[in-house]
């Protein structure tokens, strides 16, 4: 089903920054926290009971906004080839990749668990940042979505590049979700793990001014922090970098779930993605993390005013920028497989008279 805004069809009720607006920039400062730490796979209730208890515990921090890793509500396959090779025949409904894909399938978000979700960003007063598995139809979206503290659910930003084997269990998004939210916070936005690689598309948030920018994540290899660094400089913007903290035992037990590519199956203990979770300045300063060591909240005090100095040096769709040599298009209108038009819209209009117009 898809994940539609709330309000009652008129403006919405965070306004989605279409260009850069030039806001002022007072000393404001925002306290924000990543959370690192693992999905309860196959077991989306639980997984949601979890993202609550550190919602509150975030949020007894102080903290105003709340950002959970790629794919938290849902899980991040990792490991699983679903069965995919060069040679794989993908006729026999009984392969043992498509009931792996069937439980993964059932565990993607729905209706219910986004306005639970909306709920907790209620309950706790936070601006919450949740990375996870889509369901429309029978299709699933790595996304994105937005929650504000009145608890009312803001819109999404779904993956626009699946990478690698993602491209064979998760759809692709278009222009139309890549918001930028313009909050009391700052202007807040998400890309998701190797977008963040894409130039078009970082500029592409760098053009409706982003300044809170939120990179959920499954890389965490060092090299990461590189470029969570870079972005921050280039955008002259906060970076909120979120990754999960896994061991094996955090995945369905060997029977149920076969990690390939390690070799020997590792023991429970084993940690299968070390977290690396970030907060870094406009600057390139790193104001938390990165942290390898557990499951933990990545909290830091982000002063406002740090973007306009940033800036100073280098507005990258600014003063920095030659549009006359270098331009960037965006078609952000939605992409559908199958469109109708109405019979009611295709016949003639009447004329005044009544009589059809020709």
């Amino acid at each position: 089903m898809a994940l539609v805004p709330s309000g009652s069809g008129g403006a919405p009720v965070i306004a989605e920054v279409e260009m850069n607006g030039g806001a002022d920039q007072s000393a404001t400062i925002v306290r924000a926290t990543v959370v690192q730490a693992s999905t309860v796979f196959y077991d989306t209730p639980a997984t949601l009971d979890k993202a609550e208890r550190l919602i509150a515990e975030a949020a007894g921090y102080g903290s105003q906004l709340v950002v959970f890793p790629e794919a938290f509500v849902g899980g991040y396959p990792r490991g699983s080839t679903f069965g995919f090779g060069i040679s794989i025949s993908i006729t026999n409904p009984k392969d043992k990749g498509k009931r792996e894909f069937q439980k993964y399938y059932a565990a993607a978000i729905d209706v219910p668990e986004v306005t639970r979700l909306a709920a907790m960003a209620g309950k706790y007063k936070v601006f919450l940042v949740m990375g996870v598995i889509e369901r429309e139809g029978y299709t699933l979206y790595c996304s994105v979505l937005f929650f504000d503290p009145l608890g009312r659910y803001l819109g999404k930003h779904r993956k626009l590049m699946p990478t690698a084997l993602e491209r064979i269990i998760w759809g692709f998004g278009d222009g139309s979700t890549i918001p930028v939210y313009d909050t009391p916070l700052g202007k807040i936005g998400a890309l998701i793990c190797w977008e963040n690689k894409m130039p078009l598309l970082r500029t592409a948030l760098y053009g409706k001014g982003i300044e809170i920018y939120c990179a959920p994540t499954a890389d965490s290899r060092p090299v990461w922090q590189a470029s969570m660094t870079h972005i921050a400089m280039e955008g002259g913007c906060f970076v909120l970098s979120a990754n999960q903290f896994c061991r094996r035992q955090d995945y369905p037990p060997p029977s149920e779930y076969a990690f390939a590519g390690l070799g020997e199956e590792p023991s429970p203990d084993t940690v299968v993605c070390p977290g690396g979770s970030v907060i870094i300045s406009p600057s390139g300063e790193v104001l938390a993390g990165p942290n390898y060591d557990g499951e933990a909240l990545i909290t830091a005090d982000l002063d406002m005013g740090e973007i306009v100095r940033a800036k100073f040096d280098f507005d990258v769709v600014g003063h920095y920028s030659r549009p006359e040599v270098l331009s960037l298009v965006v078609d952000d209108q939605p992409h559908r497989p199958v469109s109708f038009t109405s019979a009611a819209e295709k016949a003639p209009a009447a004329k005044s008279d009544g009589t059809a117009k020709p």
